[in-house]
């Protein structure tokens, strides 16, 4: 029970720093003079780097057992690096985003493998462990609103490195991997195996979908929000709201795909994302802004612990933590490159109206996907995993 709290803890700090921090990089290169397209770009070149390095830190995890040392990394080089973005000038920020993102891209793949056999291992859910980094996403990104309330928004970096520093730390008192058996193929091996699975590659795609379009509230909702008349407060509470309804939502995911399953799950979570774009472009006032946020734990909650499910169903043992980094390359790196470059361009274009239309459009795409993933007969290689082997 210990290592699971102590797990619940290292998620809590993801969110915590993630939310106090990540929503307001993108206000904090407008404040420097850049547009939403640099900024855009900025961010895709940075996802760039870890779609590259991302599959790699997988599997050296599976080869290796650095489970441990790993995640301690995407706390500790961020936290070291941190105060950079006090220094005004938008290529050094860059730059000091790119390694950051090269180190911290992996943390979220890397630590939901690892999540996944933990709870199998103590008769629990992935979503009672993962519902706290919402937890801290919530409270991160309140108190962030509520700090640049007060404070320059330069000196956000202080809160954020000692976060990542207190991650860090718990990094290391998480349990170790017993090395039960040896990775023996490549990456490349890895990779081919799972994207021969057409339903692996459909689920792939939905997910590119739907997780492109998550980049309008994760990098441009605070700009949004901002140019239909937001307060620093009322950005802190939306994204409160938001990340306080993943806890229930990922909660009770667990039973929501016991009952319908992971597919139609990820329907119904694709589904929310077209009503909840829709919404903030035929109402696009920013009450309506804060309260359409609650569908957030619908959307992505749902979704994500839908996919992690998913990729750990179909994803063999030994290459558990590289099929979560293939999926956190499409989802995460991919998208968001996609999604940064896209939606940037958009709001710039015709602001948050024309940015929410495209990605109501394209989540209803990533809806029909995981449709024909339910169509498509699982392939025989698919098979349930056993827990992982856990020690202190």
């Amino acid at each position: 029970m210990r290592h699971l709290w102590t797990l619940r803890a290292f998620y809590l700090l993801t969110g915590l720093s993630g939310g106090f921090f990540g929503p307001y990089l993108s206000l904090l290169l407008e404040r420097d003079g850049f547009s939403s397209s640099a900024i855009g770009g900025a961010m895709s070149l940075a996802m760039l780097i870890a779609i590259v390095v991302q599959p790699f830190f997988g599997l050296l995890v599976d080869r290796f057992h650095a489970t441990r040392t790993t995640l301690a990394l995407t706390f500790l080089v961020p936290a070291i690096f941190a105060f950079l973005y006090d220094q005004q000038n938008f290529l050094l920020i860059v730059s000091v985003y790119a390694l950051s993102t090269l180190f911290s891209a992996p943390q979220a793949p890397i630590a939901d493998a690892y999540a996944v056999g933990l709870a199998r291992a103590h008769g629990t859910t992935y979503g009672t462990i993962r519902s706290f980094g919402s937890m801290g996403y919530a409270l991160g990104g309140y108190a962030g609103g509520l700090y640049l309330e007060h404070l320059s928004i330069h000196l956000l970096w202080l809160p954020y490195a000692l976060l990542c520093i207190i991650g860090g730390v718990i990094a290391f008192f998480l349990p170790r991997e017993k090395p039960s058996s040896v990775v023996r193929g490549s990456i490349r091996q890895g990779m081919s195996t799972l994207l021969k699975n057409p339903r692996f590659v459909l689920f792939l795609l939905g997910g590119f979908l739907i997780s492109e379009t998550l980049t309008a509230f994760n990098t441009y909702f605070v700009l949004a929000f901002h140019e239909i008349g937001g307060s620093f407060a009322d950005t802190g509470i939306a994204l409160f709201i938001a990340s306080l309804t993943n806890v229930p939502a990922m909660l009770i995911a667990s039973r929501v795909i016991r009952r319908v399953g992971r597919e139609k799950t990820m329907m119904i979570a694709a589904t929310a994302y077209v009503v909840r774009w829709g919404t903030q472009v035929l109402i696009p006032v920013p009450s309506v802004a804060i309260a359409i946020q609650v569908l957030h734990g619908i959307s992505f909650g749902f979704f994500y612990v839908a996919a992690v499910g998913f990729v750990a169903q179909t994803t063999t043992k030994e290459l558990q933590a590289t099929g979560q980094s293939i999926f956190g390359m499409v989802c995460n790196g991919l998208a968001g490159i996609g999604g940064n470059l896209i939606n940037g361009f958009l709001l710039r274009a015709g602001g948050p109206s024309l940015m929410y239309a495209v990605c109501a459009i394209a989540a209803l795409f990533g809806a029909v996907c995981f449709l024909l993933v339910m169509r498509v007969k699982a392939p025989a290689a698919d098979m349930t995993l056993r827990p992982l082997d856990l020690s202190p």
